[in-house]
């Protein structure tokens, strides 16, 4: 055991720098996404379209792929902190929250409803002064 540390040092190193960048960068962003999320966004049984589609193509093109990048950051930090220290629960259901892909509203309104995860992020609002996000739990 003692060899195979000695032998990826380089790689445990990184490891833990990325574990380190990704903790502090869900500690600055979590509150402000959340915030950000409407109130009333998990009661609609579809989603409603955003304000970017009325943006310049390479305005909205540059900011779904920053978002994207974002929640691909957020979700694999948020899976490393299932073994490193942090919320990582909650950080990889924000990463999912920024992702675009099939399904992704049907999956985002089953795991916030999930107790432990609508607790985290109501938490997150009320530090930020926001209402409690509202949940249709049928």
């Amino acid at each position: 055991m003692i060899d195979w540390i000695t032998e990826h040092q380089t790689l445990l190193t990184w490891l833990s720098i990325i574990s380190l960048i990704t903790f502090i960068a869900s500690l600055l962003a979590l509150p402000w996404l959340v915030s950000r999320i409407p109130e009333d966004y998990f009661l609609h049984h579809r989603r409603n379209p955003t304000n970017m589609k009325q943006q310049h193509p390479v305005v909205r093109f540059s900011l779904l792929v920053g978002k994207n990048l974002l929640g691909l950051l957020l979700l694999f930090g948020g899976i490393l902190m299932l073994f490193l220290p942090g919320q990582g629960l909650l950080t990889a259901a924000v990463g999912l929250l920024l992702l675009d892909y099939p399904g992704k509203y049907v999956l985002e309104r089953r795991i916030v409803a999930q107790p432990s995860i609508l607790k985290g992020l109501n938490w997150l609002r009320a530090k930020a002064s926001h209402p409690p996000l509202k949940v249709d739990h049928h």
